[in-house]
């Protein structure tokens, strides 16, 4: 296959998560109180939260440095597909990078410009989009808006586990967006299936085979 073509599918790979993640929070945004619930089945429910860290909720450092970083890991993920692909490499490595770049790309579009275009989302009401009075942060100081939740199953540990003991254990309690799902299913099967093409990306390799 031609450099031009998996150019092509690449691109459309990056385009289709983005505006399905994209579409999905909106969606959520301008629909659900922070903190609503909507129970799809027993495990499986669509409970929207924000936050201001990384993926599934976790808090490291401050907004803006958080969204610089991103900033920069995706124009670094951007020039390494670019380096893919006119090095002809397999196009499903590519693609499964793309994933990730997609995933990451769309939790920076809400970093980036949600804080200015959406009112502030509270428990006791639903965000604007486009408010008159302006939005609820600055830029590169929106929050990110998660909402898949599959609490498969859970637990109380018996109370004789020491510091566990009568603590409540539940699996999956993470609740994530379609970005997160995009990066750690392309990143998984980097890890599981693409180990040598990712060595070979960073030597002095002309050519990979389609």
């Amino acid at each position: 296959m031609s450099s031009s073509k998996k150019g092509f599918w690449a691109i459309a790979v990056i385009l289709l998560i983005l505006v399905i993640d994209q579409i999905i929070k909106i969606k959520v945004k301008t629909s659900m109180a922070l903190f609503d619930n909507i129970s799809i089945t027993e495990w499986f429910n669509i409970r929207f939260i924000e936050n201001s860290g990384m993926a599934m909720g976790i808090e490291i450092t401050s907004k803006l440095f958080l969204s610089v970083f991103r900033i920069i890991a995706i124009v670094a993920i951007a020039y390494y597909i670019c380096q893919l692909i006119k090095r002809k490499f397999k196009l499903s490595y590519i693609l499964f990078v793309s994933m990730v770049f997609a995933g990451a790309a769309g939790n920076i579009v809400d970093s980036i410009f949600y804080g200015i275009i959406f009112s502030e989302s509270t428990p006791a009401q639903i965000a604007v989009l486009f408010p008159p009075e302006g939005g609820y942060g600055a830029w590169l100081h929106g929050k990110v808006v998660d909402m898949f939740y599959f609490p498969f199953f859970s637990f109380t540990w018996p109370s004789w586990i020491p510091f566990l003991g009568g603590s409540e254990f539940e699996f999956f309690r993470y609740i994530f967006n379609f970005a997160d799902a995009s990066i750690s299913v392309g990143a998984v099967v980097l890890m599981l299936f693409y180990r040598k093409d990712f060595s070979l990306s960073f030597e002095n390799k002309k050519d990979s085979e389609d």
